[in-house]
């Protein structure tokens, strides 16, 4: 996008500035476009999942124009009134994805629930028990934030490759760190089939 003459252009066109009209195609011309005034323009705006835009200024001082909204900060109460709904969501269908076994056992001869399903079931649960307090506790914007954001350090084995490139195996001692933020509205305990061999630890900051 471009600023001219406090309009915002957001796709190129032709201008008439003074006696003269140019084509869309001056919008190439990077050299023609300072000489006549026209500048890059880039806006910045609040988070919009946490604010609603508010007041705009425009500082056009620099070779670039920046065009700024303030933000005002949405309600929590709101917020977390969604978040509620959305973890409440999440849990439901990770036990609705294990209901057949349930299901299955219930039926003459029908094989019991492996152990550490139920005991899969039985985390979701209390975790879901665990995330409606601490959601209901949040009681600021900076704590809807943090929750939702919440600093991480992943810890994994290196991987070993083929000379082809395909995967190998994971290194005997080698691991490599990474920072993560998490959203703990959906943050659950993984399904038993889905562990991931190469994770050593996740741990909050």
């Amino acid at each position: 996008m471009w600023y001219y003459n406090t309009e915002i252009i957001k796709t190129p066109k032709a201008m008439q500035i003074g006696d003269f009209k140019y084509s869309k195609a001056l919008f190439k011309d990077t050299a023609k476009l300072a000489e006549l005034g026209i500048k890059p323009y880039s806006e910045t705006t609040p988070n919009n999942r946490y604010y609603w835009n508010g007041a705009y200024t425009v500082d056009t001082s620099g070779a670039e124009v920046i065009g700024t909204y303030a933000g005002t900060a949405r309600d929590v109460a709101t917020l977390t009134t969604g978040m509620l709904e959305q973890t409440k969501s999440c849990v439901s269908s990770k036990l609705a994805s294990i209901d057949w076994y349930w299901v299955r056992a219930s039926k003459s001869g029908g094989e019991a629930v492996p152990s550490a399903i139920a005991t899969y079931s039985d985390t979701l649960y209390t975790e879901y028990a665990a995330k409606k307090t601490e959601i209901a506790a949040l009681d600021t914007l900076a704590k809807v934030i943090e929750y939702e954001g919440r600093a991480y350090t992943q810890v994994d084995k290196d991987k070993v490759y083929n000379e082809d490139g395909s995967f190998k195996e994971y290194h005997a001692s080698d691991t490599t760190s990474t920072a993560r933020s998490i959203n703990m509205v959906t943050h659950y305990t993984t399904h038993p089939d889905d562990v991931d061999a190469g994770l050593v630890s996740l741990t909050a900051d």
